[in-house]
């Protein structure tokens, strides 16, 4: 088969190496159709021979580049007659779908990931207003739409018109990756006692990642309690300078972009998650497979993930919810929980999400 994945931002493809060398080893041609202006595809796939296509997308559903980009993704589509257009994130999505729809007619097969739609239960009317009609008319546009949690199958096979609707639970992470160093080797890196309560955080510093709200619970905790964030973003000022008002600098480190996370997870003695939105987060998988207790926040995607043997589930809202659930995940059974988690996470596993795919990839060449 000849298949084009597309995406609105180079860096998005990191999230997909394992299943398209599967794809390459097994005979078929993969492509990449996206924007590398500020986020560059990662050299790994260039040295599978895939070819990059430069288009002019925007994370911003309003900017005009993304009419260019329709009509970019159209010209190279109807030139390289693709079997398969595969595309994630929504802004690439919506081209994507609106550019194939000559090509449709022609055969080639449309597919949507959708990591996380940004209308969900509590999510901001503007969200709705702007994502929701949009997913709508292009779902009318789409041969297989792909969910990976519960929350967004259920609405998609309710509420839109794709031809099929597929649950996959994720991209799939290598699980052998985790689980294998030895905690006090990072700590002394770190400069934290051996005896204390390691707390670890990773995502980048915005507001959805929601820091802020574990930064105060902490500092309602014993002095041995310590928070690690690993992840850089646009709030690292401010989260700093919340950091210094509270007088946690001993306590809270921001570690900025890190290549060590399987270090870190083996370091901390529970995973922190309090985001407002996901779709199903890659870090709390990590986190399960390095055999941690989670505390997160009680959003879609997380549930899919945790559950009480496994962790336990807060308000994001409230730093008084994540301050008692800090305080009761250390008086619980870490070790037991961590085993649980691990057990759960084998069905996320790169191995067992790609078996799925492959499986979905070949039912469309039947149909």
């Amino acid at each position: 088969m000849k298949i084009l994945y597309v995406t609105t931002i180079g860096g998005t493809m990191d999230f997909f190496k394992s299943y398209i060398k599967h794809l390459i080893d097994t005979g078929n041609i993969v492509n990449i159709a996206t924007n590398e202006d500020d986020s560059k595809v990662s050299n790994f796939y260039r040295s599978l021979g895939c070819i990059i296509y430069q288009i002019d997308m925007s994370r911003s559903p309003l900017r005009s580049g993304n009419i260019i980009a329709i009509k970019q993704i159209k010209e190279i589509v109807t030139e390289e007659k693709y079997d398969i257009v595969h595309c994630h994130t929504p802004i690439a999505a919506m081209c994507t779908r609106f550019a194939c729809r000559k090509a449709r007619m022609h055969g080639t097969k449309v597919f949507y990931t959708a990591h996380g739609f940004h209308f969900y239960k509590g999510a901001p009317k503007i969200n709705w207003l702007l994502f929701f009609p949009m997913e709508k008319i292009c779902s009318y546009f789409t041969d297989i739409l792909i969910t990976i949690n519960q929350e967004d199958y259920l609405f998609a096979k309710k509420h839109l018109n794709a031809q099929y609707i597929k649950y996959v639970p994720g991209v799939g992470i290598d699980l052998e990756k985790f689980g294998k160093y030895n905690p006090c080797l990072k700590r002394k890196e770190l400069d934290i006692p051996d005896d204390a309560i390691v707390y670890l955080s990773v995502g980048e510093l915005n507001r959805n990642k929601n820091h802020e709200t574990v930064i105060r619970a902490i500092s309602k905790l014993e002095n041995n309690s310590y928070y690690l964030i690993a992840g850089q973003g646009k709030l690292h000022e401010h989260l700093q300078g919340l950091i210094d008002e509270l007088e946690l600098n001993q306590r809270v480190k921001l570690l900025g972009y890190r290549r060590d996370i399987p270090e870190l997870l083996c370091a901390a003695d529970v995973f922190v998650f309090p985001s407002y939105r996901e779709g199903l987060p890659v870090s709390v998988m990590e986190a399960m497979a390095s055999q941690l207790p989670i505390v997160c926040s009680n959003i879609r995607g997380n549930i899919d993930l945790v559950d009480e043997k496994g962790g336990i589930l807060f308000n994001p809202q409230s730093v008084d919810e994540c301050v008692t659930a800090l305080k009761k995940i250390i008086n619980e059974e870490g070790t037991y929980l961590g085993q649980y988690n691990m057990c759960k996470v084998e069905k996320y596993g790169v191995k067992s999400i790609n078996s799925i795919l492959c499986k979905i990839y070949m039912e469309s060449e039947k149909n």
